[in-house]
């Protein structure tokens, strides 16, 4: 998960993301701002595609996004790939966050959005899951807002 993918951008290595992320918070500083962070797969005949994504949302007022595509050649269940979906979105988090500071930024929370809800099949592993990222640290949402994995990440697995 080294390369992501800017839809107006292109491909883009984890520094340039930071860099064009902190480009456009300086743009218009008056407003608020959201880090997000999401994965999701999708189990395949061949594998299963995992797309991680991180959003940064000018509350208001629009949003970027960048998303990292990476094929597991094994299927799993559907519990270990959303534990494996989380410890993705983890890592993602945790690299952001340390690239971040690295630019002097230490004020901008990275949010985790997980594809689990109370509805459906995942709503036996939301106290897990959940537990799991707050664990570590940052902040945890769930469907019905959770954007980064239900709907950028989940848009790029297909």
């Amino acid at each position: 998960m080294n390369i992501f993918h800017s839809p107006s951008k292109g491909s883009m290595e984890l520094v340039e993301v930071v860099e064009d992320i902190l480009a456009y918070v300086s743009e218009d500083i008056t407003r608020s701002y959201k880090l997000l962070v999401g994965s999701d797969s999708n189990p395949g005949a061949h594998g299963t595609c995992f797309v991680s994504a991180i959003i940064i949302h000018r509350e208001g007022k629009g949003a970027r996004y960048y998303y990292s595509r990476y094929n597991e050649p094994r299927v799993r269940g559907m519990r270990q790939r959303i534990f494996y979906e989380a410890s993705l979105s983890l890592a993602l988090a945790d690299r952001l966050s340390e690239a971040l500071k690295e630019k002097g930024v230490n004020d901008m929370p990275v949010e985790i959005h997980l594809d689990v809800g109370t509805h459906g099949d995942t709503r036996e592993l939301v106290r897990e899951v959940t537990g799991m990222i707050t664990g570590s640290g940052f902040d945890a949402r769930i469907k019905p807002d959770a954007c980064a994995a239900s709907k950028v990440a989940d848009k790029y697995t297909k």
